[in-house]
């Protein structure tokens, strides 16, 4: 046998010796490798589902202020469903400016100012007030000192009329005389500054143009 001959069988068999050994290491492929299955519709959407979990959490403008798991917190996200824009933080910074607003026209008898912010039933109650004492010839002098403390104390959602209620509990600081016709103290101090304590609930229809809330009870 030629030489070379022998060359090329000895090569080819060691050839035949590696494809041999890369297929009991590698195994086989035929063809072109098929793209990864796409996931199932359900692992999608539980993906999904996670994320959104995720990526929204709890709304911190609502549990901020009551209990996660609450009536008043549910009633709130009830709100917010039916009007996005509302935010409860906004919310109660306006009724610390409205417990200044009200609580000093009532105090001062000057009322006429804060038709549009109180319910007719409260409105009517301050105006009966404010005029037993001007039939007395009682006068009243008032500074509002501040709010020391404002917390949201409950809240409720009627689905049906869109009727939202917010009560707030307020601990407020002032100081007050009241003056006989005379113009003579009779009552209070102008130095001593007093706390008062008030639970006001404030009313509004969700979605409507008007976007004033209207005081619709009061109590302590």
């Amino acid at each position: 046998m030629n030489s070379p001959i022998l060359q090329l069988l000895v090569l080819a068999g060691i050839a035949i010796f590696l494809v041999l050994r890369l297929r009991s290491v590698l195994g086989t492929r035929e063809g072109f490798e098929k793209p990864p299955a796409p996931a199932p519709a359900d692992d999608h959407r539980r993906a999904a589902r996670d994320f959104e979990v995720i990526d929204g959490g709890p709304d911190h403008d609502i549990i901020d202020h009551v209990a996660e798991d609450s009536d008043a917190a549910r009633a709130l996200a009830a709100m917010k469903r039916v009007e996005p824009s509302f935010s409860v933080s906004e919310f109660l910074s306006g009724a610390r400016g409205a417990y200044e607003m009200i609580l000093m026209g009532f105090e001062r008898g000057d009322i006429a100012g804060l038709r549009t912010f109180l319910a007719d039933d409260v409105y009517d109650t301050f105006a009966e007030v404010v005029e037993q004492r001007e039939q007395q010839g009682l006068t009243i002098e008032a500074e509002f000192v501040g709010v020391r403390e404002l917390t949201l104390a409950d809240a409720s959602f009627d689905d049906a009329s869109g009727l939202a209620e917010v009560t707030v509990r307020y601990v407020g600081e002032l100081t007050s005389v009241v003056k006989n016709a005379n113009g003579e103290v009779i009552e209070g101090s102008t130095s001593a500054v007093k706390r008062q304590k008030d639970i006001w609930t404030f009313a509004r229809t969700m979605g409507a143009d008007d976007p004033n809330w209207q005081l619709v009870a009061t109590d302590e």
